[in-house]
């Protein structure tokens, strides 16, 4: 089984992904950052390393997806509350993130997200119960 998830994101300008991060409250490992990368901690054993364009493509031979145009991953991130959702997405918006239309009440789930600066799209949400049989 997996011990940890590093997710891999490409930043325009690292000094932007990270105030933007942590006017949502997040913090950043130092261990794995310098003028190149960040480790955004997103949870106990998950985090995105969020890398510069160039430093990025240096670990694959295809193009960085333009996220203007197209969408590769929504990240989803789990929260303990309807109202940690609310904020989360509040915090977001006020951080310069846009956010992805109305929240959804599936009832057993609550969902809402944002396009991060760098235009990853990042899905927060809270299951409050086991979804309906198909």
């Amino acid at each position: 089984m997996v011990k940890q998830i590093f997710v891999n994101l490409p930043v325009e300008s690292l000094p932007r992904a990270v105030e933007f991060f942590t006017a949502l409250g997040f913090s950043f490992d130092p261990k794995y950052t310098d003028e190149n990368a960040t480790c955004l901690i997103l949870g106990e054993n998950i985090f995105a390393m969020l890398l510069v364009k160039p430093f990025f493509e240096g670990f694959m031979t295809r193009q960085v997806c333009d996220t203007a145009k197209a969408a590769e991953v929504i990240t989803a991130l789990a929260v303990d509350s309807r109202a940690e959702v609310d904020t989360l997405v509040a915090r977001a918006a006020q951080a310069g993130g846009v956010v992805s239309g109305e929240p959804k009440d599936y009832g057993f789930m609550y969902q809402h997200g944002f396009e991060d600066p760098d235009g990853h799209l990042w899905e927060v949400f809270h299951a409050s119960g086991e979804p309906p049989p198909a």
